[in-house]
């Protein structure tokens, strides 16, 4: 499954085309490389996030196209989540 598809599914980020941008920012790293909205994704590859102040790993545990609202949060485990500072 892309990238950019998951992170909709999964509803990390909300819309798709939104999720394509901030790849596209290379603002989204998996297993420590840099990703492209087309990276294909296996379970338990290990994406992070880069949001405006915080950092969020996340690791695969499912990959399904549709899924209803309340089991989007079984295809993905929360690994660390950083919250950054203001100086």
């Amino acid at each position: 499954m892309r990238l950019d598809k998951f992170l909709k599914v999964s509803r990390i980020i909300k819309r798709r085309t939104l999720s394509k941008e901030i790849a596209e920012a290379e603002r989204v790293k998996v297993n420590g490389k840099l990703a492209k909205p087309s990276t294909k994704l296996k379970i338990n590859d290990e994406i992070e996030i880069a949001f405006g102040r915080s950092i969020l790993k996340v690791r695969v545990k499912e990959l399904k196209n549709h899924v209803l609202k309340d089991e989007s949060g079984d295809l993905y485990e929360i690994i660390e989540e950083i919250k950054i500072p203001y100086e």
